[in-house]
């Protein structure tokens, strides 16, 4: 699938270890997880903590049912690779309304 972020096109790189396991440990399909990409109030911050061997990054947003999701992503090759994605905690939710609130 692509993704059209702000002029940009997206395309996904999916293992297939990382296709199943959003979904079989919370529930969230490949199709929700590339949506919350075009979510125009989507949240993208650097992941240090989790950086050392490459630059990763969260996406926080929603998918097109209005699901709050907290994505891990990186980029290899040009395409973007999920490492996993799962629905956001109460307190992560709140912190996102906050900050869509505050830009």
């Amino acid at each position: 699938m692509q993704a059209r972020v702000k002029g940009k096109v997206l395309e996904f790189d999916w293992d297939k270890w990382n296709l199943d396991k959003s979904y079989l440990k919370h529930g969230i399909l490949p199709k929700e997880t590339e949506e919350v990409f075009t979510d125009s109030e989507s949240i993208v911050l650097p992941d240090i903590k989790h950086s050392q061997k490459e630059e990763r990054f969260i996406i926080a947003g929603k998918t097109l049912e209005k699901v709050n999701v907290f994505v891990v992503f990186t980029f290899r090759k040009g395409k973007v690779r999920v490492i996993s994605a799962r629905r956001m905690h109460l307190k992560e939710v709140e912190r996102y309304e906050k900050i869509k609130k505050n830009t």
